[in-house]
Formats: C-alpha cells, structure tokens, sequence
C-alpha cells in the first residue's frame, strides 16, 4: 500500500493539478482505506442476504503465477478473449497406443461422423496419464488444464509426438478406424494437443489434406503410405442449401484460397461455420432423433448424450493465448469460487430499465449495454489476494476490482463527512439508514439521516465518464448494481463513453511502456497545449492518436492566439459605434456560443473547440481584411469577442484564458460565468450581406487564377430586376415549379421569355431549395446593389484594381450571365 501511495501523491495527483483538472480532494479515498471498505462490504453483505451472491464450483480465469482467479483488467494480452467449452471426444487408441483415450477437443461435436483422421504435433511431447481412473494420451501442456478443471490427473509416461504418427484410432461415434497424421501446425497448448480433421466441412483440414495427398516426400518422412493417405476421403455430415455436397471445398474453390496462410481463410471459415450452425441439417446417418434437424436445435442435447454415453467429456479453454500483467500464463480453472449472480432474470430486467431511462453518449452505446446484460452469467468476484476488500461472507477471500467499483459515486458524495466517524461504527445499519432511509432499520443513526441529505443532494450521477472497453463488463455491473440498491430516481442519469489512447498509431499499454507520461508531455508542450490536443484531436467516444506534431501545432495555435489577444488587450477600449462587418463578427460571435454550449452539454469537446478557436479564428481573419482595426467601433468589437472568447475556452486552454481574462477583465476567467447568446447582436442580415461579398470575393480571386490574370479593372454586372422577380416568385411558390411558372406566365415581358424563364427556375430551384425560410425572406428583401457597393474599397485593395459595378440593359451584354446575387464578373 506504501507503494501505491506514494505513486498517488508524488504522480497521479501532481500531474492531474499540473494539467488544470478540478478535484475537490476532500473526498479523495483508496480501496485500502477502511472507511471505503465498510462501504463495499456493506455492499456485498446486501446483494448477499437477497440470493444474490452465491458459491459453487465454476470455471474462471486463473493466473498460474501469482496462483488466483483474476478478471479483465488483470489481464495484459487478450484481456477480451473468454473461455469457451469445448467437447472431448474420445477416441481410442490402437495396441501401439495401449489402448489409451485419445482426446480432441472441438466446438463442433455434431461432426464427428466427419472425422477422417487426427493430427499430433510431431515435434511436440505427449504424455500418457491417469485421468479420473481411465489412461490417456494427451500433450504435456493439456495435464495442468486438465488439473485445474477438477480433474484427478497423474502422468505414467512420456512419448514424442513423431512416435504418434502412423497408429490408428476408432471413431467413438462410428466405429471406424482413423490414421493419425502430423501436423506442425497444430498447438500442443491447444485443447489436448490433438486435432481432429472434417475436411469435408473445415477449409483448413481440406487444403491440410490435399497438402498431404500431394507431398509423397513428406509423407515418407514418417513412413506414411501415400495410397493410403490418398484413398482418404471428407465425409460430408452436414447439408446446407447455400452449398454443395462438400461444403469447405466449396468455400476454398468459390474464394480462389490455395493455401492454409490466405488471410481470406479465416473469414470464409466463419462464414461457413455459422452458415451451417443456423441452418445447416444432420445427414439421414443420424439416429431419427437427429436426422434432418438443424445443429443450432440439437448441438447441445448431442453433446450431453455423449457425455452420458461416456464417449465425451468437456474442457473449458480460450482460443488465444491470454497473459496476465505479472507476465504469468492464464488458464481456465474450476475453484471453489464467489460469484455475482448476474444471470438473475428479475435483476437482468431492473438494469434494463436503467438503460432505457438512461442517456449514452454515444447513442449507439445503448445497445452495448443490452448486448452485455444479454450475455452476462455468473461473474466471479474474488481474487485470493492483493488490494481491496475482503468479502463479508467469506473474510479469506478479496473483492476483485471490476466488482467492488460499481456504486462507489455514492460513496464520493459523503466521504469527506465520514472522516469523523469511527470505522468500526459503521456497520449495515448505518449504512442502511444512509442510504434506504429511516424506515429500513429499528433505531437509525442520526447522523447517518444527516448524511443522508448529502447523498440525495448530489444524486443520482448526472453522467459517468469512463472507456469504452468497460461497458461490456464495469460499466453494466455499474448499472446492476445501482439498478438494485437504489431506487429508480437514484439510478444513473447518463453515461459518456471515452475512447483509447494510440502513440503514432499504436495502441498505449501502461503495461508494455508504450505511453506518453503526462508529467513529460506537460514539460515539453505545456498543460494547455496537452489539453487543447485531446480535446480537439477527436471526440470523447473516439480514439485519438498521440501524435508529437499535432501536439506541437496545438501549442503553436495557442501561441497566436495569446499574441493576438495581447494585441486587443493593449489597444485603447474603444466605444460602440457599430458598422456592419462589427454586426456581422458579433453576430458570428453569437452563433459560436450556441455552437459551442449545445456541444458540450453533448460532450463534442472536438466540435466545441473547433467552433470556440478555429472557426472563430477564421472569422477573425476575415474580419481582420475587412475592416480597420483601429476604429473605436471595432476596438470595442474585439475586446467583446476576445472577452466572450476566454470565457469558452477557459475548459480546454484554462491557464492562457485565466491569465489574459484576468488582464482583460481583472479577475479569472473561472469565477467568470459561461457566455450566453446576447439577441442584440444576432444579426441575420449582417450575416447574409457579408456572406454575399466574401462568396464574391472567392469567385474573383478563382477567376482571376485559372485566367492566369494580374486584374487592373474589376467590372462586375448585376441580374436585371426581371430575374429578381424570378427569384422572388419561385420563392413565394415554395419552390414549386408549375406554381411558380403559371405566375410568372401570366405577364407579357416573362411569356416574351419563355424558355430562358423556365430554365431560370429550375436553376433557383437547384441553388436555393432547402435553404433556411428566414434567410430566404431577407434574399428577397435585399438591397443587392448597396451590398456590393458597400464592398468596392475592399476588393480595390484586395486585388490592387479599380472596381466598377454596371447594372447592364441589353442582351449581349454581361448581364445575361449575372443572376440574383452572383454577379458576373470581368476582368482586364
């Protein structure tokens, strides 16, 4: 515990303050403290007394190092791998092999009518063991499974796996005779070392066949006969609509695979399987109780009449190889264990009404939850030792982690009160009255009522932060949990699921030292560049990638802004007196703080920073063209949206924002409200006139590139007013064409124009549908002149020419190519 602590106060502590995160360390508490420890006992002692914690003998995760059960975030490599059970089946050997049990192990026990042979690992060692009274041959690896499955196991000699090849074994199911063949190919950590080959419906056993039946000199390696091994043909058991008599040849051949390395291999295989798991039928060789049935109905009842019939028995085993963080292998044990009864279905129902009434960010996430609940059985919860606390029913044994942090919120809302009560008084009663109320003991604790108030104040949880790859396990226990303790206005109210962490492209592993540390990234960026880059690099939900150059234009991007805002903030304030490009910045102003508030009220931290800085920052430089800085109007503009500014991004950048609010406005940016949007300043004209020049402005400057043309004169020709009509008609008429066309046909100058009018309409149609019914009203209302006029300063300076802006009377001209707001544009 010496250790922990000293991590926690010299690192995570000093680095979380380093980075501007807001704790009130008040309530700070370990698992190891006792206080927290009556809390989940208190817990666990609950779920107890209502049948929901039980004991019995089950198969778990198990550590063979550190020798105890261990769960997900124990484990280093394939911590989302999960046990599954697999069928032994028996076949037995031949007078070389004494007879003995040959076990394989299989998912797919409805095949072995299939079976044409078996591989062994020739360079692998086998052993021949007493298991459970009956003589066994299995790989050396398989013995500790099989002991750790309750299984009584005692080695009685040893045979190399080359020995192997060549003997012969019977089928239990059919009776036939079987060779046994070498597989390198196969892993001795696998199940029992042995593999039994359907290569009429496995795509690896029938390109490993076919390998075979073609390769005379490795077959004479170890004394195989070739005729023999050639005369072996796959034994279809299976039918399925979808394919043919022989359904892996079938794969191999329609996917063009040719060999056992093809990565499609692995893909068309799952297909297959799962094809034939949901529709495929057992063959008429079947008894009438199987024949013509659908493997998903029957799997498992054929499974347990071979058990029955002693032909097979079973072995729980991972399909992976699944390493603990201390380094250790990690097998599937049967112990004497404590398990979560998850699987209860009254419980299942309750937490499913968490999640209906619960708010996921994503949305997405919601049916995660349902999927986990769907699936979620008895969790064991115990570990033999280490940190944590020790289960009431069973002191012997430790909470494992993932079990124990399930409604400890709770516990943050009075932890920094229950410093003033001694550990051992607080026993299930006054836990008890704390959190169910006066009613639910005989003689309540008055100061457990009074840490009762606390608790109701600060609940239920408004929203849980957490990874995403804790909602399959943390995450839904966390609802379990809350869903049976609490009543339902105590349950959560919303989850925000946060995404991994990569380093240049590669997953981080604190346990591999793949990590970025932040008291480094801290040292070299600074907290707010470090913050600016999570927050914007991607959204909570999605992963981002650590990247030393993106971290580093982050603190380049803070740099200009601290200097641009130094500038506002030395200039002379200035006074309100508004022209337009000042209407038109605070009105974008305004649409920001929208943008930004419905962003993080969303948890959109990425959307929210590219609206508060970058987007702004745009405006600003447009602005920054458009106008002179130095008028009193737009000093006092700047100074408004610089303040406005600070205030929106004091979460993503909080000690820049502190210290030039403080110089702007002389006090810091925190104790500074959140924006609101201020309607005098939202200004929808303002926004749409300058929209109008700089749409001009791009369409010059495109004209003047691809023309290869330095412009000396500007001529730009506005629509006539007869296309305005036009524009305003089809508007009136909601875009309906025929509408708007039997209006405008009812005067002689449009009738004169026939044609060129409908083609018109169909182009505004195309242009303008869909567009904002406000913003169409003031299009027909616009002064479209005095807008451009309004702009001639600007684009002389901008493009160093005389700008000129010709109405335009008569066809020829360039008026035929201008329309409502798009003039048209001529360059000399």
């Amino acid at each position: 515990m010496g250790f922990a602590q000293y991590f926690i106060e010299n690192y995570y502590k000093t680095n979380l303050r380093a980075l501007g995160v807001s704790i009130d360390w008040r309530r700070e508490f370990t698992t190891h403290d006792e206080r927290y420890q009556r809390f989940i006992q208190w817990q666990y002692q609950t779920l107890h007394d209502r049948g929901l914690l039980e004991q019995g003998l089950h198969p778990v995760k198990y550590c063979t190092s550190e020798d105890q059960p261990v769960t997900t975030h124990d484990i280093l490599e394939g911590e989302h791998t999960d046990f599954q059970e697999y069928s032994l089946i028996k076949f037995q050997g031949d007078d070389l092999l004494d007879e003995a049990v040959v076990p394989t192990a299989t998912l797919r026990p409805e095949t072995v009518r299939g079976v044409t042979n078996v591989y062994v690992n020739p360079d692998a060692t086998y052993v021949r063991a007493d298991v459970d009274g009956e003589s066994w041959l299995v790989s050396t690896e398989a013995v500790e499974k099989l002991q750790m499955q309750a299984h009584d196991v005692s080695i009685t000699g040893e045979i190399p796996g080359e020995e192997l090849v060549g003997s012969r074994l019977t089928n239990p199911v059919t009776d036939e005779s079987i060779p046994v063949f070498p597989g390198e190919f196969v892993d001795s950590n696998g199940g029992t070392g042995v593999v039994m080959s359907v290569p009429a419906h496995s795509p690896d056993d029938w390109l490993e066949l076919h390998r075979l039946q073609s390769d005379e000199e490795y077959l004479a390696e170890y004394g195989l006969d070739p005729e023999v091994v050639r005369s072996i043909e796959p034994q279809a058991v299976v039918s399925t609509e979808e394919y043919g008599e022989i359904p892996a040849r079938d794969v191999v051949e329609r996917n063009d695979i040719s060999s056992v390395d093809d990565p499609e291999l692995s893909e068309v295989t799952e297909t297959l399987y799962e094809r034939e798991y949901h529709q495929g039928r057992l063959i008429d060789e079947y008894d009438d109780k199987y024949a013509g049935k659908v493997i998903e109905d029957v799997r498992d009842q054929l499974r347990a009449e071979y058990e029955a019939d002693g032909i097979a028995d079973s072995l729980y085993d991972f399909a992976e190889e699944v390493i603990c963080r201390c380094g250790g292998n990690v097998e599937v044990a049967k112990q004497e264990s404590w398990f979560i009864r998850y699987n209860d279905e009254s419980w299942k129902q309750k937490t499913r009404q968490a999640v209906k009434q619960l708010e996921p960010v994503p949305e997405n996430t919601r049916e995660q939850f349902h999927h986990a609940i769907g699936w979620l059985e008895e969790w064991p919860c115990i570990r033999n030792f280490g940190l944590g606390t020790p289960l009431p029913a069973d002191e012997d044994f430790i909470i494992e982690p993932l079990s124990d942090s399930t409604i400890y919120p709770a516990y943050y809302t009075v932890a920094h009160r229950l410093q003033d009560i001694p550990p051992e008084e607080l026993d299930k009663e006054f836990f008890d009255a704390l959190f169910f109320g006066p009613e639910a003991v005989e003689d309540p604790d008055e100061r457990a009522l009074d840490l009762r108030q606390e608790w109701q104040y600060w609940y239920p949880v408004n929203v849980r932060l957490s990874a995403n790859d804790l909602v399959e396990n943390h995450l839904t226990f966390y609802l379990y949990h809350h869903a049976e303790l609490f009543e339902k206005p105590m349950w959560p109210e919303g989850i925000t699921i946060m995404g991994m962490g990569l380093l240049e492209g590669r997953g981080m592993s604190s346990s591999s030292g793949h990590v970025v540390l932040p008291d480094n990234a801290v040292s070299k960026y600074g907290a707010d560049a470090v913050r600016l880059f999570l927050f914007n690099s991607s959204e909570p939900w999605q992963d981002f990638n650590w990247k030393e150059e993106s971290v580093s234009s982050a603190r380049d991007q803070i740099e200009s802004f601290y200097q641009r805002a130094m500038e506002v903030i030395e200039m002379p304030e200035g006074e309100q007196s508004l022209e337009r490009i000042d209407r038109w910045l605070l009105s974008k102003l305004q649409d920001a703080i929208r943008e930004t508030t419905t962003a993080m009220e969303d948890y959109e931290t990425r959307s929210a920073s590219q609206t508060a800085l970058y987007q702004m920052n745009k405006h600003l430089r447009w602005y920054r063209r458009r106008t002179d800085r130095d008028r009193p109007g737009a000093r006092w503009t700047q100074r408004q949206v610089l303040e406005t500014r600070l205030r929106l991004l004091a979460p993503f950048v909080p000690f820049v924002t502190n210290e030039l609010y403080e110089q702007l406005a002389g006090e810091p940016v925190e104790d500074a409200s959140w924006p609101t949007v201020n309607e005098e300043f939202d200004d929808e004209r303002a926004k749409l006139q300058e929209e109008l020049i700089r749409d001009l402005t791009d369409d010059i400057r495109d004209i003047a590139e691809v023309t290869d043309t330095d412009p000396d004169t500007i001529t730009l020709t506005l629509a006539d007013k007869w296309k305005h009509e036009v524009f305003e008609t089809i508007v009136a008429a909601d875009f309906e064409v025929d509408v708007a066309m039997e209006e405008l046909m009812t005067t002689d100058e449009m009738r004169k124009r026939g044609d060129t009018v409908s083609d018109l309409v169909t182009q505004f149609v195309d242009r303008f549908r869909g567009r904002d019914e406000a913003e169409l009203t003031l299009l027909t209302d616009i002064n479209e002149r005095g807008v451009y006029e309004s702009a001639v300063e600007f684009l002389a300076n901008e493009f160093d020419a005389s700008v000129e802006i010709d109405v335009g009377d008569a066809p020829g001209t360039e008026t035929e190519k201008a329309d409502p707001f798009r003039p048209a544009i001529h360059i000399e």
